[in-house]
């Protein structure tokens, strides 16, 4: 497995240096552990920004947005 350097701030650090050593892991276990996380949440995302017409219609909406057009109410929304 490659490795990489992360700068952490030493008060970031030292909280989980404590919260390491309170469950008896290491902090690269709880970095990975929050790297998995944040990539599972994301992973929706990633999917949409993948997909060229979704890309197309996110990019629309922003331009109406931008020059004023308005939205719709929840109940003018088709199902």
């Amino acid at each position: 497995m490659a490795t990489a350097t992360v700068r952490i701030p030493a008060e970031k650090r030292d909280i989980l240096k404590i919260i390491a050593g309170i469950e008896r892991t290491e902090m690269k276990v709880i970095l990975s552990d929050l790297i998995d996380e944040y990539i599972e949440r994301h992973k929706e995302t990633l999917d949409l920004l993948s997909r060229p017409e979704w890309v197309e219609a996110i990019e629309r909406g922003k331009k109406e947005v931008e020059s004023g057009v308005p939205g719709k109410s929840l109940d003018e929304l088709e199902d």
